[in-house]
């Protein structure tokens, strides 16, 4: 046993140094990591997450949005992605160890009711698995994800048992949350207190001695002058015929000449949940009745089924008919109405339970978009796409001319004719920037900072960079570089910083001034004229709204509820760097008709809040204990190197989209 313990460890060093050799050898093949290796790139609790599981699931968040968009225009990173799959791994695995994982019989049911065809039966295995590879790439693995799905769903009931909120609680929360203020306010910021500070330069000089170091400059200045070529400008100029228009049209995809699909609905609402099996076997004998032998019903004879059992007033009446037509979209696959494209025209989808109610849907015919209805989005799509390519060009063909020709001015006036602008439009100049700098114009870009790195010595040009609104020449007309500057440098930043640093110390005093002089909400308005302050009016105000230009704060609900009509907040309250004097002109108390309607179902909703809250907390517990036991690893060498071979975002013409919440 001993030497057969010596072998296998002689045996692991030998495997251990072979792959350190060849994952930090010089020219190891990186594409084959960031294309879908073995490598492992994070282990939790045994369970190893490999690159191409990581490149897979990427392609998936993808492919969500039909490849249109990147990666990071999605508003997902590495990091994000991993932590995610690492706490999917972490749901799991707790589930496994309370004995809690998905039987075979529970995967099969699960399977079943999700793909049925339009009788509502399981379409059978080979349409099945045809699907699941066309759709996911591998029936194994989706299985495998259906199971955790499963077993994520019983931990969630098992550590969520307990968990309810009470009518009582629901409806005092409902009260608050629908409580409507008309209030006036007046808000003491530092800014508009520094306006009427007026430090004298030897208070300047002062404050700059003092803080000298605040003021280093760590990196070279440089000042640019660049000519813009304006994107819209440009758009402006073209001309698209309807002919071109129509060629767009041509061009679509056969679904994208679609504007959806009709769709008739029947709703039955669960008034207790107590009734919901009762629901559910109305819900049931009715979808049957609409699918008859054939599995399709006629539109007519479904709206006549609508209008005499739908609970649903404003559908029912018009024979169960959606006023929207829905069309397929597969960043909305958890919506009921996307299951009625897996069934053919006039098929019944469902029941499905949402909220409080059960839902049996009807496809409609399918309505085509004309090219009239498509005319307006095509012609943007068609400008913003031309005016792009010519802005694009434009500005390469001025580059080039551009380090030849070092008289911007000369250039301005040369090409703005041919960029349906003037030359002053063209010829813009920046300060001293350094990276980082919010420049005018251009903002915070990392291209233009780019751009303007290998600039170092008077009327080198850069290349042409994108920016917003269009694209930029550069060229460096001065560079200083870094040092601690001279007071006369720096004069106009010090005296901001002296002016708000004073501003700072006198705002509570101000405000707490204002608050004790007022007797009441009605006289607030004057007496902020005579400190010069401005009082704002806000009408149907509610708790968790921001409050004018400020943000929200829960410290400022707390005061404002409390508060009684013409009453005003002897206590300023504090937002952000502002201090708020505010008084309640009118106060309205909540209307309980809509909540006692819909009872049940807010208190289901609250209720299911806080199972959420209460399940993230408890997965969130389980992922600290498992860090502070060792058991969750990642590689950060192989993030590393996805991170390098993540290709950059280089079109500013593409949309942002904001990030996809999970779940």
């Amino acid at each position: 046993m001993e030497r057969s313990r010596n072998l296998i460890i002689v045996g692991f060093a030998v495997l251990m140094a072979v792959s350190l050799v060849l994952f930090y050898a010089p020219g190891r093949n990186t594409e084959a990591l960031s294309g879908g290796g073995t490598e492992v790139i994070a282990r939790v609790g045994g369970d190893d997450i490999l690159v191409n599981e990581f490149n897979s699931r990427k392609q998936s968040v993808i492919q969500r949005y039909g490849g249109q968009f990147g990666f990071a225009q999605l508003g997902y990173t590495n990091k994000r992605l991993l932590d995610e799959m690492i706490q999917s791994r972490i749901t799991a695995q707790e589930a496994s160890r309370l004995n809690l994982g998905a039987s075979d019989g529970e995967l099969k049911a699960s399977i079943k009711r999700t793909f049925r065809d339009a009788a509502g039966n399981f379409i059978g295995f080979d349409k099945y698995k045809e699907r699941v590879v066309s759709n996911y790439g591998d029936l194994e693995r989706f299985e495998g994800g259906v199971r955790d799905d499963i077993a994520s769903q019983k931990l969630l009931a098992f550590v969520t048992a307990g968990v309810h909120v009470s009518d009582e609680e629901v409806q005092k929360d409902y009260q608050r949350q629908n409580v409507k203020f008309d209030l006036v306010y007046v808000a003491v910021t530092p800014d508009k207190v520094a306006e009427k500070i007026q430090p004298t330069d030897e208070e300047l000089r002062a404050y700059f001695d003092q803080h000298k170091t605040n003021y280093r400059i760590y990196e070279p200045q440089k000042k640019i002058r660049y000519l813009f070529i304006d994107q819209t400008k440009m758009g402006e100029k073209l001309t698209l015929s309807d002919a071109d228009l129509k060629a767009e049209y041509d061009k679509l995809k056969p679904e994208n000449k679609e504007a959806g699909n009709r769709v008739q609905q029947i709703v039955l609402k669960v008034a207790n949940p107590g009734l919901d099996a009762t629901v559910k076997a109305k819900a049931d004998q009715l979808a049957t009745q609409a699918r008859g032998q054939t599995g399709t019903m006629e539109e007519k004879e479904f709206g006549d089924l609508a209008k005499g059992q739908s609970e649903d007033p404003a559908t029912a009446k018009n024979g169960g008919m959606l006023p929207n037509y829905v069309k397929k979209d597969a960043t909305k696959a958890s919506d009921p109405l996307q299951h009625i494209f897996e069934t053919e025209v006039g098929g019944i989808s469902g029941p499905f339970k949402s909220g409080n109610a059960y839902y049996i849907y009807r496809r409609g015919e399918s309505v085509p978009k004309t090219f009239e209805q498509a005319k307006p989005q095509l012609l943007a799509s068609l400008r913003n796409r031309q005016a792009y390519d010519a802005a694009s060009a434009l500005a390469a063909r001025i580059s080039e001319r551009a380090k030849q020709e070092k008289d911007f001015q000369k250039l301005a006036t040369e090409f703005a004719g041919q960029a349906n602008m003037n030359a002053a439009q063209m010829l813009k100049e920046t300060g001293f920037i350094v990276p980082g700098d919010d420049v005018p114009d251009i903002g915070s870009n990392q291209q233009f900072e780019d751009a303007l790195e290998p600039l170092n010595n008077a009327q080198d040009v850069g290349a042409a960079t994108p920016i917003k609104g269009g694209f930029a020449i550069p060229m460096l007309v001065e560079k200083k570089d870094p040092r601690l500057p001279e007071f006369d440098e720096t004069k106009e930043k010090v005296a901001k910083d002296l002016k708000l640093e004073r501003a700072k110390a006198q705002l509570e005093e101000m405000a707490r001034n204002l608050a004790n002089g007022t007797g009441s909400a009605a006289e607030l308005k004057a007496a902020a004229q005579k400190l010069g302050l401005e009082a704002k009016d806000e009408g149907a105000y509610k708790l968790g709204m921001p409050l004018g230009e400020a943000g929200t704060s829960p410290g400022a609900d707390e005061v404002i509820y409390g508060l009684k009509e013409g009453e005003l907040t002897k206590t300023p309250i504090k937002i952000g760097d502002a201090w708020f004097v505010v008084g309640a002109t009118k106060r309205t108390e909540a209307d309980l008709t809509e909540f006692n309607k819909n009872r049940d179902r807010q208190v289901q909703q609250a209720t299911d809040t806080l199972r959420d809250q209460v399940f993230s907390d408890y997965i969130a517990g389980v992922k600290a204990r498992m860090e502070s036991e060792g058991r969750i690893y990642i590689d950060e060498n192989v993030m590393k190197q996805l991170e390098s071979d993540e290709p950059e975002m280089t079109n500013p013409a593409l949309p942002r989209r904001p990030p996809i919440r999970q779940g």
